[in-house]
């Protein structure tokens, strides 16, 4: 594994760890969704919509880091499946929000729950000390994904 100048061998080999670990396991927990019909796009959509609310489409495609003609795309698809609602901007007129459908809410509560469970009864294979590691690491993660 090459060498990046200033960073250390042990965090070089640290983050490859990182990166093969998550890889894995986001792909397991992609496997525990309950509409499996739904790509990991339109997904990754409405629980951005769940967590930061309703928002336009060209507001949602910077989110989700995505063009904004592959975002109308993905809320064209997600709408005609019922789970997004397409309403009226409240300040401008030529603009629409994209909403998440109470359908969708209940799925995305459900995907969530199935894979709570299955990685929580994964995790209980862990020592208590390795929990306690996981707990710590947790909310790094959570900021590493969102940075």
């Amino acid at each position: 594994m090459p060498e990046t100048p200033g960073v250390s061998p042990q965090d070089t080999a640290a983050v490859n760890t990182l990166r093969v670990g998550v890889m894995r396991l986001a792909r397991r927990i992609r496997h525990q969704r309950v509409d499996r019909s739904l790509g990991l796009a339109e997904l990754s959509a409405l629980g951005t919509l769940h967590r930061c609310g309703a928002m336009t489409p060209g507001e949602l495609a910077r989110k989700e880091h995505v063009q904004p003609p592959s975002m109308t795309r993905i809320v064209g698809q997600l709408q005609e499946r019922g789970l997004v609602r397409l309403e009226p901007h409240p300040e401008d007129r030529r603009q629409k929000t994209v909403t998440a459908t109470e359908q969708a809410e209940a799925m995305l509560e459900a995907s969530r729950s199935q894979s709570n469970a299955w990685l929580t009864e994964l995790a209980g294979r862990l020592t208590e000390e390795e929990w306690e590691t996981l707990r710590t690491a947790a909310p790094v993660l959570h900021k590493l994904a969102h940075l």
